[in-house]
C-alpha cells in the first residue's frame, strides 16, 4: 500500500509540471489513486459532460482486480464541482485465497459522489461499488469502492 501511494504521489507530482490547464470546476480526464482495504490506480475519462468511464486496478495482499465502470453523472444544485454518479461495470480478479489461486469475473455497480476542486487540478470521489462474482465460493460482495484522489487534465 505504501509503495502504491508513493509511486502515485511521485507520478502525480511529475504530471503537475505538465498541466495543460488549471482551474474550473470540471475536467475531462483524471489519474490517481483509489483507497480501499488495499489500494489501486484509477483512470477516469468523460466521453460527454455527464458520461464517463473509469478503469481501476486494485492491488492487495490476496491479488489484483481490474475493473471497468460506465458512470452517468448528474449535477448537484448549488454546489459547483460536485456531482453524483451511478452506473454498471465488470471486473476480472486474480486471487490467491484459502480456496487456491483462481481467476474470476463479475459484474459491478457503482454509486458515488465526485468533486473537482475549483481552481486546482485535483478531483476526489467517494463511492460504493457492490459486485457479484461468478465461481465456486463467490457471490455478492458489498465491500468494494473507496476514496479516489486524482490529478485532473482539462
Amino acid at each position: 500500500m505504501r509503495k502504491i501511494l508513493f509511486i502515485s504521489v511521485f507520478f502525480i507530482s511529475a504530471l503537475t509540471s505538465h498541466s495543460q490547464k488549471k482551474g474550473g470546476s470540471s475536467y475531462t480526464t483524471a489519474l490517481g489513486v483509489k483507497v480501499w482495504d488495499g489500494g489501486g490506480i484509477s483512470l477516469k475519462h468523460f466521453f460527454t459532460q455527464n458520461n464517463a468511464g473509469e478503469l481501476i486496478g486494485y492491488f492487495w495482499n490476496q491479488g489484483i482486480r481490474l475493473t471497468g465502470l460506465y458512470e452517468i453523472h448528474g449535477d448537484i444544485s448549488g454546489t459547483s464541482g460536485l456531482k453524483w454518479y451511478i452506473g454498471p461495470g465488470a471486473h476480472i480478479g486474480f486471487y490467491n485465497t484459502k480456496y487456491g489461486d483462481n481467476s474470476f469475473i463479475g459484474v459491478d455497480g457503482v454509486l458515488g459522489l465526485d468533486y473537482k476542486f475549483p481552481g486546482a487540478p485535483i478531483n476526489m470521489s467517494l463511492d460504493w461499488q457492490p459486485s457479484f462474482e461468478f465461481g465456486d465460493g463467490r457471490g455478492f460482495n458489498g465491500s468494494w469502492g473507496g476514496l479516489g484522489i486524482r490529478y485532473t487534465f482539462q
